[in-house]
């Protein structure tokens, strides 16, 4: 019997990133038949990430440029493909769930969409951020919670990040947004994720985001972090894109969230210390902490649990009496991120046990 033409995109779509398991309720299926035609689906099945011309695509399938010009730019435009126009060249590619389909949907997700990714992340699709979040983003300390005397690499530095890149875009978080519809937001900034380069440009093309300039996207970040978001870019050291994450919206901290000991499955270079004799107990950092990582101990000062700090440094700038501060991991644990994207794709396919 032939394969269903979703299932076999199902199984392709789980070769990319962070992958798309199957689920005993199949609602993955039902999410790629409301987002896909057959002929979609077929025609993400005949394409890879490697970006192809039209002329390109055609040639391989034998079939007329303009019919599958047609179909190539109409599936780019719903988010089903990544697209890149330099000067007359246009290009396109396949894309994963996450980068990718999920995030695409940010101006077109509707409550039962929502309903959908919400069932899915619960039926299968949270192991697999799981399995695969240290390679997928990785969280950086706050810029102010570092002591100045502290050296810190330029990838591990948000406003080094934004200043090094062309084109910054920002757009509203997915997984706020997602909660938000189906009746469970938190409330903190919903326009608070960052795209660069070609991927910057693929968000403006689509109106899925404005440009803004460095000054703006500095003030949006310590708007986020005012808010009590977590910075995470990806996990590279020239990354795509940076997130602003909540631990109760953000489908990787949320998910890690309900671990003993999440800071075993996030990339993080620091972590947070107490000084017992500056702490006068307030409980401010408890309130911060998106991990729940800190508590008050018998003589009611904060400690922190290592095995959820995720060193964010948050707690660090809300001290009232900077009794926390953040220090450095030992050399042995510091993790120097892959690259660039290319190789960061290349460990979360070996760490997945993926070949090609």
């Amino acid at each position: 019997m032939t394969e269903n033409i979703f299932r076999s995109l199902q199984k392709r779509l789980d070769k990319y990133s962070l992958g798309f398991p199957a689920t005993s309720s199949g609602v993955e299926l039902t999410i790629l038949e409301k987002l896909f035609s057959e002929e979609d689906a077929a025609m993400f099945l005949a394409l890879t990430p490697i970006l192809e011309t039209p002329e390109s695509v055609a040639t391989r399938l034998y079939s007329p440029v303009g019919d599958i010009a047609a179909q190539l730019e109409d599936m780019a435009q719903r988010g089903l493909l990544f697209r890149l126009q330099k000067g007359d060249s246009i290009k396109y590619g396949a894309i994963p769930f996450v980068h990718g389909l999920l995030e695409f949907q940010v101006k077109r997700i509707d409550r039962d969409m929502a309903k959908l990714f919400e069932d899915y992340y619960e039926a299968g699709f949270n192991n697999a951020f799981i399995e695969s979040s240290d390679t997928f983003l990785r969280t950086i300390p706050v810029n102010e919670s570092i002591d100045v005397l502290q050296s810190i690499a330029s990838y591990d530095d948000a406003c080094e990040i934004l200043r090094n890149v062309k084109t910054i875009v920002v757009t509203d978080c997915i997984c706020r947004k997602l909660n938000g519809l189906i009746d469970k937001g938190c409330g903190k900034p919903l326009e608070a994720c960052f795209m660069f380069g070609s991927m910057a440009h693929y968000y403006l093309d689509h109106d899925m985001g404005r440009q803004v300039d460095y000054d703006e996207a500095i003030q949006i970040l310590t708007n986020a972090r005012e808010a009590g978001l977590v910075t995470q870019p990806a996990t590279s050291q020239n990354p795509s894109g940076m997130c602003n994450c909540c631990g109760d919206c953000c489908a990787i901290l949320s998910t890690l969230n309900k671990l003993p000991n999440p800071a075993d499955f996030i990339f993080s270079n620091h972590f947070a210390v107490v000084d017992q004799e500056d702490c006068t107990g307030c409980e401010t950092c408890i309130d911060r902490c998106q991990m729940g990582a800190l508590s008050m101990n018998d003589d009611d000062c904060a400690e922190i649990n290592l095995d959820r700090c995720i060193g964010c440094g948050l707690c660090v700038t809300s001290c009232p009496t900077e009794a926390i501060r953040l220090v450095p991991k030992s050399e042995e644990k510091h993790r120097v991120p892959p690259a660039s994207g290319v190789d960061q794709m290349i460990a979360m396919a070996k760490k997945r046990g993926i070949q090609f």
